[in-house]
């Protein structure tokens, strides 16, 4: 890869537009034009990761002044099922506990707000050695995965909380009154948006796998008892330990687990010879 500008990139040879077409061993390889040393390669990922890093902090310096809506947004479904059961309150155990959740909750904002700069980065940095025909894909990807991560932090508030919290409040035996720290809410709150963002880019994941021609329909499809099992198994380890909040979170990725067949088909670069063919 190489940020050099000192030349044009070579046309794309597959460009209709261009009134002469020709092979691309004619221009050579766009990927090797643009190949760098290791130190260059460094320098800029300093600049990304500045960039992300800069945007981050913006973000979170605005978030800040609306850090007390954001918490009250986001301790709201635990609010309600404290109010439904009666059965308990939020507190803080550490003087300074308040305020420093608080400042963890402005950070997260202020990730969540940068994140399409951050993803922007990351395919800027890996676009050099991509061919111009496969740059073409950086914005929908971006796009793509954004819509997909906030897709699935939505489906975690909306659906794994309002089931999760006041099932793990009814089931303490009677008498028993839940004091929950502003800190341990905001710790699993933030775990469980998180793993369900990152379950969600699932479609994003079999699309490089499937360009990369590792992996193809046919593979999902044959293998998807074992992805099944997989899903359970993940949906175990990220969510409370019942029996309902894995099934909602286990049930949308076999949905994108499905998706990912349709994205495998359509896209995988993967080559059989015929004896490897299905029936």
């Amino acid at each position: 890869m190489s940020h050099d500008r000192s030349r044009p990139p070579a046309p794309d040879p597959a460009d209709p537009a261009d009134p002469f077409p020709r092979s691309e061993a004619e221009f050579g390889d766009p990927v090797e034009d643009f190949r760098m040393p290791l130190m260059d390669h460094l320098r800029e990922l300093r600049r990304r990761l500045i960039i992300a890093i800069v945007a981050t902090l913006v973000g979170m310096l605005g978030c800040f002044g609306f850090v007390e809506h954001i918490w009250d947004f986001l301790v709201s479904p635990m609010n309600e099922a404290l109010e439904a059961t009666g059965r308990g309150t939020m507190a803080i155990t550490e003087p300074l506990e308040g305020f420093m959740t608080l400042l963890k909750v402005a950070g997260v904002a202020g990730v969540g707000l940068a994140s399409p700069v951050i993803s922007w980065q990351f395919w800027k940095f890996v676009a050099p050695g991509l061919y111009p025909k496969e740059k073409r894909l950086i914005v929908p990807l971006v796009f793509s995965s954004t819509f997909l991560f906030l897709g699935g932090a939505a489906f975690c508030y909306l659906v794994i909380f309002e089931f999760a919290f006041p099932f793990f409040i009814e089931v303490n035996p009677e008498g028993v009154e839940a004091v929950l720290s502003m800190q341990s809410y905001l710790s699993v709150a933030t775990r469980l948006l998180l793993a369900f963002g990152v379950c969600f880019q699932l479609p994003v994941v079999v699309f490089f796998l499937a360009r990369a021609g590792l992996i193809d329909h046919h593979d999902m499809t044959k293998s998807f008892k074992y992805a099944v099992v997989a899903m359970f198994v993940v949906a175990a380890m990220v969510t409370p330990p019942d029996v309902v909040s894995q099934l909602l979170m286990a049930g949308p990725l076999i949905v994108l687990y499905g998706v990912g067949v349709i994205i495998a088909w359509l896209t995988s670069t993967k080559e059989r010879d015929e004896d490897e063919q299905p029936a």
